[in-house]
This record gives C-alpha cells, sequence and structure tokens, in this order.
C-alpha cells in the first residue's frame, strides 16, 4: 500500500466514523425512525451519497462494524487447547476491549467514548422491535458456536438443554451489560470496569453448569 492508499483508507474511516457518531447522536435524540438520512448527512457535514456508500441501509450504521463478531469467536475457539469453552470466551471477549481501547488511544480518543457509545448504541437496538430482532439473530449465532463448545467440554450435544441453556445465560448476560444499572455507570469509566462485568456473567454461568453437572 502507499502512502498515498493510506491516506485514502484513513480519510475513508474518518468519514465512516463521524458518519456513525452523528447518526447515534440523532437516533438518541430524536428517534430511530424518525432520524431520516439527509439530516445524518447534514450533521455529519456529508453528502446524502456518502452516507449510503458508506451505510446501504439505516440500520447498518448501528450493526456494521461490530467488533464481536460470531467469526472472530468461531476463530477464538477453534485454538482452544486445554481450556474451556467458557474460558476461550472470555479471554475472546477481554482480548476484543482491549483491541477496541486500543484503536481509540491511537487515534487520540477517550478510551470510554466507545463503551459510552455502545450503551448508547444497546439502548437504541432494545427500544426498537425490529432492531432488536436483528440483534437477536446475531446473538443466536453466538449462542449456537459456544453451546456447540460447552457440549464438546460436557461431554453431550451442542442442542442437550445444558449447554444450550448455559450459552443462552451466557449470551444474554453479556448482550444485556450494556443496559443494566451496572454497565450504564461503568461505561462510563475504564474497560477494566466493564471486563469485570463480564468476568461476572461467566461466573453466573460456571456456577449454573457445575450445579447441573456435580
Amino acid at each position: 500500500m502507499t502512502a498515498s492508499d493510506g491516506r485514502r483508507e484513513r480519510k475513508k474511516a474518518q468519514t465512516r466514523t463521524r458518519i456513525r457518531e452523528a447518526a447515534l447522536d440523532l437516533f438518541a435524540s430524536q428517534g430511530y425512525r424518525e432520524t431520516t438520512i439527509a439530516q445524518i448527512a447534514a450533521a455529519a457535514d456529508v453528502a446524502t451519497r456518502t452516507v449510503t456508500l458508506h451505510f446501504p441501509a439505516k440500520e447498518d450504521l448501528l450493526f456494521a462494524d461490530d467488533p464481536f463478531t460470531a467469526d472472530s469467536l468461531a476463530h477464538r475457539l477453534r485454538a482452544r487447547t486445554a481450556e474451556s469453552t467458557l474460558d476461550a470466551v472470555g479471554d475472546w471477549m477481554h482480548a476484543t476491549m482491549r483491541d477496541l481501547d486500543a484503536r481509540d488511544h491511537e487515534s487520540g480518543v477517550d478510551p470510554a467514548h466507545i463503551w459510552q457509545r455502545r450503551a448508547l448504541r444497546a439502548e437504541l437496538l432494545m427500544a426498537d422491535d425490529d432492531l432488536r430482532g436483528r440483534a437477536r439473530a446475531g446473538y443466536r449465532d453466538l449462542e449456537l458456536l459456544i453451546a456447540a463448545g460447552i457440549g464438546e467440554d460436557t461431554g453431550r450435544p451442542g442442542d442437550a438443554l445444558l449447554p444450550r441453556l448455559a450459552a443462552a445465560t451466557v449470551v444474554t448476560g453479556l448482550r444485556e451489560i450494556y443496559v443494566t444499572r451496572e454497565g450504564q455507570a461503568q461505561a462510563k469509566a475504564a474497560t477494566s470496569d466493564l471486563a469485570g462485568l463480564v468476568d461476572q456473567v461467566l461466573a453466573f454461568a460456571r456456577a449454573g453448569l457445575g450445579d447441573a453437572t456435580g
């Protein structure tokens, strides 16, 4: 990649971030459905076509570029050796959060900013039936991966009750972190505080597995 290509990619990423930030602010202040692409373009100081080039559908403004993907979790679970599925999920969560912090630090953004924005995004997703449905479809992919891993750990099929129940507990807990009282408060602080809530979710799931298999 040439220096010119690098500058072009950085500018593209900056524009994409500016559009998404403007959209989140408008969604929060006047509602997701009430916000138009033209309003987002005006707030981001770009052409309307620029918004749709980066985000072809309005809901992509909330779902595109999410780092907690099923593909990245699947890769992490395939790489595990002696560790349990829940340990691998915890490591994946913490590593992804550290990567996000490092990315923001390199760009000069307050480390707490991304977690505040993710908390806002979670509120918006939970407030709209269609957005909540799409989010849950994505969460299901994570749930199936975790259930399959727990099934391997416990000598059960991945679609048996215990693995599915434990996986649902983990995914629901991680999803709900941002909209809980603790998550809302700690999103304003450091990532390590949110990481502590991740550990609480995993500890709860481990306890349930221990009780069920004991």
